[in-house]
């Protein structure tokens, strides 16, 4: 994949370092240090792709990555999910009640509130990553102080699983997207995605008539996120995604249709689906990942 350059938020070890080698497996990535220098050097064309995470299996969507898809000129080109097993890691190997700080990226924070619930003197510290985390506790040197990553990120900063898979659910997925300036058309053969943003009027229902016409149209509505829009109190608009290509009849005219119906839509995807079972598949078969 000659001339293809990618870059992720973070550092190596972090979540979506693995996402990248999945999506881009003969690309050395580049690491920078926030979701929106990655949207920003993709769309610049200063990288070719960002990836990014976009959904929790526990939490739901990555608010700022659907911000960043809104607010910019990038299109999702591609997708891969990850099975996520969360590590409580450390300078050494102490007790839970020697713990005083546990540092981590809020989603991942969110993904292990049983294992927080029960540790009600130690306060939490967001990251930009959770690499990021386990570099800050690796840096501080510290016992005290610990972080929730990945067990590459231990092996990679040379600290300690103090405590294996403390999500509060035993099978966790998050989905990544590679971000690209422009839409992909193309249509290889399996199922295919397209993402798209609506803003409807305020008026009662609005949303209803906005997205009756894909079962009308016999369409999975895969995903439907309400976000707020900047500088507007109050008001919303609906990410979605569809199951189909955006050139399929279907699809077309249902967006179309949709179009008509609201006052923005907008596509910001289309791209071959991943699915969970494969990677969980993928990661049984690869126990050295």
């Amino acid at each position: 994949m000659g001339g293809v350059t990618v870059a992720y938020p973070g550092r190596d070890g972090a979540h979506s370092a693995a996402a990248c080698e999945r999506l881009f497996p003969d690309v050395c990535p580049t690491p920078l240090p926030s979701f929106s220098e990655v949207a920003a050097a993709a769309t610049s064309g200063a990288v070719r792709f960002g990836v990014l995470p976009i959904e929790s299996s526990l939490v739901g969507p990555v608010a700022e990555t659907h911000d960043l898809l809104y607010g910019s000129g990038l299109s999702i080109a591609a997708e891969t999910i990850l099975p996520i097993r969360h590590c409580l890691v450390g300078l050494e190997a102490v007790s839970l009640d020697r713990i005083h700080e546990i540092r981590s990226h809020p989603v991942a924070l969110d993904q292990c509130r049983l294992l927080l619930a029960g540790m009600p003197y130690a306060r939490t510290l967001a990251a930009a990553t959770t690499a990021d985390a386990a570099a800050q506790v690796a840096e501080l040197a510290d016992p005290s102080v610990a972080a929730i990553a990945s067990e590459r990120a231990a092996r990679l900063y040379g600290l300690t699983v103090i405590a294996g898979n403390v999500g509060d659910h035993p099978e966790a997925f998050t989905r990544f997207v590679a971000v690209a300036p422009y839409t992909r058309l193309d249509q290889p053969a399996g199922d295919w995605r397209t993402a798209f943003s609506f803003v409807t009027d305020h008026r009662p229902g609005a949303l209803h008539r906005a997205i009756e016409p894909y079962a009308r149209h016999g369409i999975d509505l895969v995903q439907l996120v309400s976000r707020p829009i900047p500088g507007s109190a109050f008001r919303y608009r609906f990410d979605a995604v569809l199951g189909g290509h955006p050139l399929d009849e279907s699809i077309s005219a249902a967006l179309a249709e949709v179009r008509r119906l609201t006052r923005e839509l907008r596509v910001f995807g289309s791209y071959p689906a991943a699915s969970a079972q494969a990677a969980a598949v993928e990661e049984l078969s690869s126990p050295g990942r």
